[in-house]
């Protein structure tokens, strides 16, 4: 395999079909048993077959993860289903157990054995076990350098090289871990992983009968809490070191995070890295990045305070077809006519920009408001979109507030009040700790901000954001609050108003 493959996480049919789509050269999935993924959605033995005839149909390849660390009363069943993915010409699978790597080397020795990361694959001598007793792939370890790597490689230059290259981290060593077995009696090396590791935690040393606390803030230390696997930049380095196969993490994740990342490093293998392509990684919600320890050792991989970063785009809906100047959608998020949505492809229509006008539903009544979760609307659009784009709204994470006498924000029954400089454009950004003040009691509080939509009125932003987000409870009605009535067009276009998202400190 000269050029290295794109990889993708396949969590249900659908995913497997988009996956492709977007640029995946394979994809790995999982039964509904023996996989790390057991709240995944998974494929019944139907929906397998469907998956490989499609795969192959297009020259694509599906491994399949039977990664679990197997007990005696597995193997009949096992057994069993190796002789199935024998038959519907699985192209790999996945194995992280040395007894089930014997079974599947007695059972069906043509279906080509991938040993799983769980495995802990570090140095040569392992890989090249593997290799003479069979195996075709090792998925290295995470905790793998690409210098290491490369001497890998030299030893063992005939076996194939799979390496992590996107997405979320164990904090365990290469995903073994027995904490959620301990605390919830739910076995991560099972598929059935409660992901305590992301719990904060306290930590006491119990000395001289006097208790040391480690506090990172109020709330404790997230110790177990890693962050986010990001190598786009380095895909070269991993290529040069002997990598064969990229791989992204995430058969659970959501389908806007599968097209995004497949898009993203389908384009960076094609056409190189750049800033704008690194960028489209962070329209997704994640953890900081990390390279991990790509690059020796690493003492910044742990995610502190246990926070995600809001993604720079929302996912709005997927594109159904196009036709006579229509696009027809199923919407993911709710959207509104006039809305500037952006397009998310893998061909010359990423990027681009449409305003949603003439928006109905899927009767095709006028309906300037999309609501309904996974109902079908059309609206015009002058693109000739594709069946699997997808469509999402940029959020603002940086801009400048425009002079505005006073802002207000309504969070369950309280009202917080916050005074902006009327002369001096003031800069505000996610992140940004502001003060607020209580317009009833006086009470200053302090909140972070989590996410900024600008609207050019007041109206505007009462009519996009449900009750919910604008801080009402279960069954509260609106109050006449819509800033129409008391300021003039021309003002309202002067001073601009902003809905800020907050978390309070």
């Amino acid at each position: 395999m000269n050029k290295p493959e794109l990889l993708a996480p396949a969590g249900n049919l659908k995913k497997l079909k988009l996956a492709f789509y977007f640029g995946a050269d394979a994809v790995y999935l999982g039964g509904k048993d023996f996989s790390l993924r057991t709240f995944a959605e998974n494929f019944s033995e139907a929906e397998l077959a469907e998956g490989v005839a499609y795969a192959h149909a297009r020259k694509k390849r599906v491994y399949v993860a039977a990664n679990i660390f197997a007990r005696n009363a597995d193997f009949p069943m096992l057994e069993r289903y190796f002789c199935l993915l024998d038959s519907l010409g699985a192209d790999g699978v996945l194995v992280s157990d040395p007894g089930v790597f014997r079974l599947l080397r007695k059972t069906a020795p043509a279906l080509p054995a991938h040993i799983s990361t769980q495995a802990n694959t570090l140095n040569a001598g392992s890989a090249a076990m593997w290799y003479e007793l069979g195996a075709k792939r090792v998925v290295l370890a995470r905790e793998i350098s690409v210098a290491e790597i490369a001497e890998i490689r030299r030893a063992v230059p005939k076996l194939e090289l799979e390496a992590f290259v996107h997405g979320a981290m164990c904090i365990s060593y290469s995903g073994r871990c027995y904490l959620s077995d301990y605390l919830e009696g739910r076995s991560s090396n099972r598929g059935a992983c409660a992901q305590p590791c992301r719990d904060a935690y306290e930590l006491i040393r119990r000395k001289g009968g006097n208790p040391l606390s480690l506090e990172e803030d109020g709330k404790g230390v997230y110790l177990l809490n890693s962050k986010d696997l990001n190598m786009g930049k380095y895909l070269n380095e991993l290529a040069a070191a002997g990598v064969c196969s990229f791989k992204i993490e995430g058969r659970m994740k959501s389908e806007f995070y599968l097209a995004t990342t497949v898009n993203s490093y389908r384009r960076i293998m094609d056409m190189g890295w750049s800033e704008s392509l690194e960028k489209e990684l962070e329209t997704l919600t994640h953890r900081q990045y990390t390279t991990a320890y790509a690059f020796g050792k690493n003492g910044d991989t742990v995610s502190a305070d246990g926070s995600q970063i809001a993604g720079t785009c929302d996912f709005i809906a997927v594109v159904l077809g196009c036709e006579k100047g229509r696009v027809q959608v199923e919407m993911r998020t709710r959207f509104h006519e006039g809305d500037v949505l952006e397009v998310l492809s893998p061909d010359e229509n990423f990027t681009k920009r449409v305003t949603v006008e003439d928006l109905r539903d899927g009767e095709g009544n006028v309906c300037p408001d999309a609501k309904l979760v996974q109902a079908k609307y059309t609206f015009a659009c002058p693109l000739s979109l594709r069946e699997g784009d997808l469509l999402r709204r940029r959020r603002v994470h940086d801009m400048t507030l425009r002079p505005a006498p006073f802002a207000k924000i309504k969070a369950g029954k309280k009202i917080f009040e916050i005074r902006l400089n009327d002369e001096k454009r003031r800069a505000v950004k996610t992140g940004d700790v502001i003060e607020f003040t209580e317009t009833e009691s006086g009470e200053k509080l302090r909140v972070a901000v989590k996410s900024l939509h600008p609207f050019a009125t007041y109206g505007d932003l009462c009519r996009a954001l449900s009750l919910r987000e604008c801080g009402y409870e279960e069954g509260e009605a609106a109050s006449p609050h819509d800033m129409d009535a008391y300021y003039s067009p021309e003002k309202q276009e002067r001073y601009g108003f902003l809905a800020i998202g907050i978390k309070l400190l």
